[in-house]
């Protein structure tokens, strides 16, 4: 590459576009360079280019390399002009008094690999633990990358205290309470002798943790505002963290809490306080990731060159490049509406490097590809039939508000491949068991009878469903209603640990309600030729302490998406009825 031209003048900087245009500066000794350029065959008609005359530079040029030996055929070093530098900040330029010697060795460090920086910069700070965070995450000590945790001892009375049981919170302080006995188990004598040296937060083989664990170990002087008691747990918690706010005035002290309550009170006492946003996996539900996405309306255009298309099983496949490639996702569905034409629907079934290949989805909409009676009313529906009847979709998630139809296509979609095409044995239906209101209490009865007042809504579709067919008479309905039960069997979450679905289609209806442990359960039953459907609405969730960022379903859609045999349509236009699309939207 030719050199830009000279400056007219010594020390005259040169312009933006000829800086520019200079290959970067060689890193190798500089009698390798001088011999580099000497070999070159225009090397003597280039113009030579004058260093930048700074102070910098005559810093640098002050001490005198050792000569070297040269070859009889090598040109010496004075013919050859350094190249231009560009001026370094005083803190930069190396100083006056230092020997040539360390040029060589920083060339040779260059080589060698760079140490990992740190997570975050300047002080770590130190998280003081609420009680109700470790409950409501047992690995949440392990969640605060390079950063210090604090407990309270009153913290450890409180888990002490929620450790019997059969239920989740006691399951999750049972699991503290050995992480904690793992941590401290093999403390050395010194570190017995000295509780303040903490405990390193990864020897237990959680290499993410990178701080200390503190235990509080000495009394400490609480000074609460009036009106605060001093026996209440909350209270004596955020005396802890003003005492060690004061102790430690260079380290920013934060109270990790779930508790909002407490939250605000710490605030109002001038305190930094949090929530644990760990568990959150979008921090905004409407950022969740829909399955479906329109395509501009120059997107032919864009990606017509190189475009191949073929016919395969009735349906036609293009095969695309273009700036689109990397934002689709395979089992993403597309569309192009445009006014005057006929709409296009597609889904994008394999992504190779910057190539997409999309195939046209089968018309559910048309009465003559109906399923079990029912045909789709609006494009989305449409897409989550597609889902629902694809043998190579095992896992598949339909969300959307209430009346748009998920229970109803779902059930359609499980009785045709159960009882038409033979697909799969049986049909298996589950929810959680959370009342909306107040609890009516314990119901007698087999586990089915148990279940039945929770499946209201199961009912109701398959009454549709069997009001659809006309033709077959009063004893031909009761024979197929017969039948259809007899396929469909309902369970309870609570005796799912442990169980293996061979050829099943399960159904998981109010799944928005489950939490993320309690969905890998439920996923992680299934085994060879098992379908799960996850049917919710992220607006009515009822289960207690769980949002639309912390529910297992927005867990499951968030993790399942672009693997290629699961997919997620989020409806959108309710079709119940008028007055239920109208009170979802305004109440």
């Amino acid at each position: 590459m030719p050199l830009p031209k000279p400056p007219t003048k010594r020390a005259d900087m040169l312009s933006a576009d000829d800086y520019s245009a200079q290959p970067k500066a060689s890193r190798t000794p500089a009698a390798r360079a001088a011999k580099a350029v000497s070999e070159r065959p225009d090397a003597a008609n280039q113009p030579t280019l004058e260093p930048i005359d700074t102070p910098a530079l005559h810093a640098v040029a002050k001490p005198k390399a050792r000569p070297k030996k040269t070859s009889p055929g090598a040109p010496s070093p004075a013919m050859v002009t350094p190249p231009v530098v560009a001026e370094k900040s005083p803190s930069e330029a190396p100083p006056a008094h230092r020997s040539p010697a360390p040029a060589v060795s920083r060339t040779a460090s260059s080589h060698t690999p760079r140490r990992r920086r740190p997570v975050g910069d300047g002080p770590t700070k130190l998280f003081v633990l609420d009680t109700n965070v470790l409950l409501h995450d047992p690995m949440s000590l392990f969640r605060f990358d390079e950063h210090d945790v604090y407990l309270p001892m009153i913290t450890l009375e409180e888990l002490d205290g929620h450790k019997k049981g059969m239920t989740e919170v006691a399951r999750n302080a049972r699991q503290v309470s050995r992480d904690l006995d793992s941590l401290a188990a093999d403390m050395s004598n010194r570190q017995q002798m000295d509780p303040a040296s903490g405990i390193p937060l990864n020897k237990t083989g959680h290499a993410g943790a990178g701080g200390k664990l503190y235990f509080q170990t000495t009394g400490i002087v609480v000074e609460l505002p009036m009106g605060l008691p001093q026996g209440k747990a909350d209270n004596q918690i955020l005396g802890v963290v003003q005492a060690l706010r004061k102790e430690q005035p260079e380290r920013e002290v934060v109270l990790v809490s779930k508790d909002i309550n407490m939250r605000i009170k710490a605030r109002a006492m001038g305190l930094q306080a949090e929530d644990y946003f760990n568990d959150k996996t979008l921090e905004d539900g409407d950022l969740l990731y829909t399955g479906v996405l329109a395509l501009p309306a120059d997107f032919w255009e864009r990606h017509a060159k190189g475009m191949e298309s073929w016919q395969q099983g009735g349906t036609t496949c293009y095969r695309v490049s273009g700036p689109m490639v990397p934002v689709l996702m395979v089992n993403q569905f597309v569309y192009l509406e445009t006014p005057g034409a006929a709409p296009w629907y597609g889904k994008v079934t394999e992504i190779t490097g910057k190539t997409a290949v999309l195939r046209t989805v089968k018309d559910y909409t048309h009465q003559k590809n109906a399923v079990w009676g029912v045909a789709a009313r609006n494009r989305e529906q449409n897409f989550g039939l597609n889902l629902l009847m694809d043998p190579e979709c095992d896992f598949v998630t339909l969300t959307g508000s209430a009346g748009t139809g998920k229970t109803l296509m779902t059930l359609a979609a499980a009785l045709s491949q159960v009882l038409d095409e033979r697909r799969y044995t049986e049909i298996i239906v589950t929810r959680v068991t959370v009342p909306v209101g107040e609890d009516i209490g314990f119901l007698p009865g087999t586990e089915e009878e148990k279940m039945s007042p929770w499946m209201g809504a199961l009912d109701d579709n398959l009454e549709v469903l069997a009001r659809g067919d006309t033709s077959a008479g009063e004893w031909g309905r009761a024979a197929t209603n017969e039948l259809v039960r007899s396929k469909i069997k309902i369970k309870s979450m609570n005796f799912m640990r442990g169980r293996t679905f061979l050829n099943k289609f399960l159904i998981i209806d109010e799944a928005q309600n489950l939490t993320p442990k309690q969905m890998k359960t439920l996923i992680t039953r299934a085994g060879p030729g098992t379908k799960i459907i996850c049917l919710g609405n992220l607006a009515q969730i009822d289960t207690p302490y769980l949002t639309e960022g912390s529910s297992g379903l927005t867990f499951a859609v968030d993790k399942f998406k672009g693997w290629p045999h699961s997919g997620h349509v989020t409806l959108a236009r309710g079709e119940r009825s008028r007055l239920a699309d109208f009170a979802s939207e305004v109440l």
